[in-house]
């Protein structure tokens, strides 16, 4: 059976031929071992067709391609046409050697050509991509080290484009930042308090913060130069005026030596460092907690901003995170303490980071490994939510957190807490209302932007500033105008036709004729025939009238 072998070089797609296996050997370490004599592999394996790629953006496409295992039309018919037709009802004679297995699955799906990839037809494929450059005659030496490196650097560049979870990255840094940033203020301030306390002593056991310690070794100074007016800026920074008169009364009765100016300097640049560290460290979190909500909504109202961002930073991204079971999620962070306690055959950890989560802390000894697993559920469920969810909503992390509060108070008084299918039905109906409220909302601010530009027609129209006709919206209310016109118009008619019966008879006749005209051209001919014959009575009556007289 002859056997073809497809390869994918960064200049285009190759077939070759490999015929007369049996003068390199059978089995696979044979075939290792002469893959690089080019005498003895050239003449078992040939050049059949090669198709060059046009542009790099083809090359791109390609790649892409190959990579998810999927077969483009390009390859399909540059296959249809060199390899022999595989005909219905017969087995082929042939196969291709291919190095993905899922793109040789869809080949055989698609044009129904027999592929194999095997450690035999691997090893094939390492000799010819080792001396592929002398299969090629028209290839000039450095072409395809150029073709490779440009292929890489455009293939790198997209996948880093199209990474789904790239927003997840500016999650892990911001963690990651914080917990140096920690380390870094922690350290500065220490040394900080151990620095001024050369020169103010007592200053450590009135002020614990470090921010603040930090903030008051800045604006003292010299500890000489405190007096009673400095008592409201000191209670300004401080936020007590008792602690405040402490600080100054302790610097009257300091026992710290004096420094120089320029020392006194320096400790003030270096504690307005650490307040800036300090702050910049604030922004971060608050940044943080924006990006969470956004990204992670439920995890975050179950668990927390920190110990969620800490959770997908240690996975790798939420798609990693969703992908764990609730068991792995558990333990993530503790694999030195799993695997210390594998390899001595101990007691293996209960909780990794979840741990730093409060409703640990808040069960008892006895449940906090219960706790854990029945958390870590929750924070699977809440992950995947916020992984493969199309709308981002906190509702479901939100009756999460009820039910681990629940099983907390289930844990020590025994309430029995709600079913889970209960719980899920109503975070359903609540996101469903959510959605409802926000269609009924858009309606009716659509409704009210209608109204509004009726309004102004209508009243353009009475001005006489405007004469258009009403169109969709404006259509209804411009019936109901025509409408009340013609009542009013028909009132007036009523009162001409009582002044016409009192007055004399040419009168009479004019303002019938005039009713007559105006009311055939606003009701038709079926209202001017009635007008006819009320004209006619009307004349009768005058006939009868005269001849009394």
């Amino acid at each position: 059976m002859a056997v073809y072998l497809l390869y994918e070089a960064a200049s285009g797609y190759s077939l070759f031929l490999a015929h007369g296996l049996d003068q390199i050997g059978q089995n696979t370490e044979a075939v290792r071992s002469s893959v690089s004599d080019l005498n003895r592999f050239g003449k078992v394996v040939q050049l059949a067709a090669f198709h060059p790629f046009e542009q790099a953006l083809d090359a791109l496409n390609q790649c892409n391609s190959v990579s998810e295992g999927i077969m483009t039309d390009e390859l399909r018919n540059f296959l249809e046409l060199n390899l022999p037709k595989v005909k219905e009802g017969k087995k082929p004679k042939f196969s291709l050697g291919v190095y993905e297995p899922k793109l040789g699955s869809h080949i055989f799906e698609v044009t129904k050509i027999p592929c194999q990839s095997n450690e035999f037809v691997l090893e094939l494929l390492r000799g010819v991509r080792l001396h592929f450059d002398r299969f090629i005659k028209d290839l000039k030496p450095g072409d395809l080290e150029k073709a490779q490196l440009g292929l890489s650097h455009s293939y790198s560049r997209s996948k880093v484009k199209f990474n789904v979870n790239r927003v997840d990255n500016m999650v892990i840094q911001a963690i990651f930042l914080l917990d140096t940033l920690d380390k870094d203020v922690n350290s500065f301030s220490m040394r900080v308090r151990e620095w001024y306390s050369w020169h103010f002593p007592e200053l450590v056991k009135i002020v614990n913060d470090n921010y603040l310690y930090a903030k008051l070794a800045k604006t003292i100074r010299d500890k000489s130069t405190l007096s009673e007016d400095n008592l409201e800026e000191l209670t300004d920074i401080v936020g007590d005026e008792d602690k405040a008169k402490e600080i100054i009364e302790a610097a009257k009765a300091s026992m710290g030596q004096d420094l120089s100016d320029v020392d006194l300097l320096n400790v003030q640049q270096f504690a307005q460092k650490v307040m800036n560290l300090s702050e910049y460290r604030k922004k971060l979190y608050d940044y943080l907690v924006t990006k969470m909500n956004d990204i992670a909504p439920n995890l975050a109202s179950l668990i927390g901003e920190v110990v969620g961002a800490r959770l997908i930073s240690h996975a790798g991204s939420l798609t990693n995170l969703a992908k764990c079971p609730s068991s792995t999620l558990q333990i993530l962070g503790a694999e030195k303490a799993l695997f210390r306690a594998l390899k001595t055959k101990g007691n293996t950890p209960k909780y990794g980071l979840i741990f730093h989560s409060s409703f640990i802390g808040r069960a008892s000894a006895r449940n906090k490994g219960r706790m854990a697993r029945y958390l870590a559920n929750k924070c699977s469920i809440a992950s995947r939510i916020d992984c493969f969810a199309d709308n981002s909503t906190t509702a479901f992390g939100e009756k999460l957190r009820e039910q681990v509060e629940e099983r907390l108070d289930f844990y020590d008084k025994g309430v029995a807490p709600r079913k889970n299918i209960d719980v899920m039905k109503s975070a359903m109906e609540s996101t469903q209302s959510k959605d409802t409220d926000m269609e009924t909302e858009e309606v009716t601010i659509e409704a009210s932007d209608k109204k509004s530009k009726k309004k102004s027609k209508s009243a353009a129209t009475e001005n006489g500033d405007v004469d258009e006709p009403a169109t969709n919206g404006d259509a209804t209310e411009g019936k109901s105008e025509k409408k009340k016109k013609k009542k009013d118009k028909r009132k007036l008619d009523t009162e001409d036709e009582e002044m016409e019966d009192a007055n004399n008879g040419h009168a009479e006749e004019d303002g019938t004729s005039k009713k007559k005209k105006k009311k055939k051209s606003k009701h038709g001919e079926a209202d001017g025939a009635d007008l006819a014959s009320d004209v006619k009575k009307k004349k009768k009556k005058k006939s009868k009238s005269e001849d009394s007289d």
